[in-house]
């Protein structure tokens, strides 16, 4: 028998699109409309068969495994709680308990993406707005190290570039895009304008932008390989805008000046609503990344790189971030909530993985998951469970389950190894 099941929120990205339609059948999903290529992944690839954890590759009982894990974690001088960015926030909010409990440091995938802008949002703020602002309102569109074309596959679609709105009705012919990046792209394809940078002089570029909107002089022909006509020219156009918007990526987070980038970026942005209605986003990629950022902020009062080592929580963005932890060796054991970096980790954070006893909370067996010495394979939020996770405006968005839940969730784990640590 088939079942339709409507307004399934996609996990993949940070969009979190919030009107896929999925068909179940069997306690299967069998086909997923309106998802792009990379959420419908998510929902066809996902096998929720109920599955035992297990403790150095072997199968054993649930309480069994959270004896194991709280073991581990009990005897480690210094542990080390990552991922969290494709949880829900229920199972985030968890983690940090834990980490409390255990005096351990936890950090979640922004130290390796968007570390660099949380950085530069508290030292000059982060002039914002939600996605449903931009796509009734923005009349120009500005990507900056980025590329959705490829990563956001439906951003274009539901909130910018091709979005239809209450200020701009025709959707694309509306909207003027620019694109900034070190080398052509498929967004750069879909722009008005296209600006190729030198790699390494987003900072320079920002900064002229930044002078020229404060009508000064640049004694220059070009600014990081651009003509400085066509900065000037575009300076005019953000000044004579309705609402603008500069959608930011990784090619300013991890370029070189990092968070330096992405402060230039703000207060241009902060400069530019003296004329004009402006606003920038982060073009966050995992579908809970917002929202693993606003728990840890909420508390303890840091986004990322908290250590709980002296019982309270201190922040420190290269000294607590996991990968400066693992190649210092400084973390002797690991717990990895929804994440795998393993994969994508420098070789040195990642050898230091696998040396250290490792327990990991995930839908699926990745690379890490591998070579735990624990593994707990639970329901995916979204798929078979329901939560909370935060897009990439930072609006709270409720996940539906298209499927019952069968396995445990990430949260109800987490909250047995609490229990168990608590009475070891």
């Amino acid at each position: 028998m088939k079942t339709v099941v409507e307004n399934v929120t996609c996990t993949f990205c940070g969009c979190l699109c919030d009107d896929i339609i999925v068909e179940v059948e069997d306690n299967r999903i069998s086909r997923v409309r309106r998802a792009c290529a990379n959420g419908r992944g998510i929902f066809l690839d996902y096998d929720p068969t109920p599955r035992k954890p297990t403790v150095a590759g072997r199968e054993v009982e649930w309480e069994d495994a959270v004896s194991a894990a709280a073991e581990i974690l009990v005897r480690a001088d210094s542990p080390l709680i990552y991922g969290l960015s494709s949880s829900a926030c229920e199972a985030q909010r968890k983690a940090i308990e834990l980490a409390d409990l255990l005096g351990a440091i936890v950090d979640t995938t922004s130290s390796v993406c968007h570390g660099p802008t949380g950085l530069a949002m508290q030292a000059v703020g982060e002039p914002g707005a939600t996605l449903g602002e931009v796509r009734n309102r923005a009349d120009l569109l500005i990507f900056w190290g980025c590329n959705p074309a490829a990563s956001h596959l439906r951003h274009f679609e539901r909130y910018s570039l091709n979005a239809e709105g209450a200020l701009v009705p025709n959707g694309r012919r509306d909207r003027t895009m620019v694109v900034f990046d070190v080398r052509p792209t498929a967004t750069a394809k879909a722009a008005d304008q296209f600006f190729q940078v030198q790699p390494d002089s987003d900072f320079e570029v920002l900064t002229a932008l930044r002078a020229l909107v404060q009508g000064r002089e640049i004694e220059s022909d070009s600014v990081g390989g651009i003509p400085l006509e066509r900065l000037r020219d575009l300076t005019e156009g953000m000044k004579a805008c309705r609402f603008g918007v500069f959608f930011m990526g990784m090619g300013l987070t991890m370029s070189r000046a990092r968070d330096i980038n992405v402060r230039e970026l703000f207060t241009l942005t902060a400069q530019l609503n003296e004329f004009a209605r402006f606003i920038v986003m982060p073009m966050r990629g995992h579908g809970n990344v917002a929202g693993a950022d606003q728990v840890l902020t909420w508390q303890s009062g840091y986004p990322f790189a908290v250590s709980y080592a002296r019982g309270y929580p201190q922040y420190g963005p290269g000294e607590f971030s996991a990968v400066d932890v693992l190649v210092r060796q400084e973390a002797d054991a690991a717990l990895i909530l929804a994440s795998d970096p393993v994969a994508h980790f420098p070789r040195a954070a990642a050898m230091q993985l696998k040396r250290i006893p490792t327990i990991v909370i995930d839908p699926v067996v990745n690379l890490t998951a591998e070579g735990a010495q624990v593994f707990f394979p639970t329901c995916c939020y979204g798929v078979d469970a329901e939560g909370v996770s935060y897009r990439m405006d930072n609006v709270p968005i409720r996940l539906r389950g298209a499927l019952p839940t069968v396995r445990p969730t990430d949260e109800s784990v987490l909250d047995a190894i609490i229990e168990t640590v608590k009475r070891c």
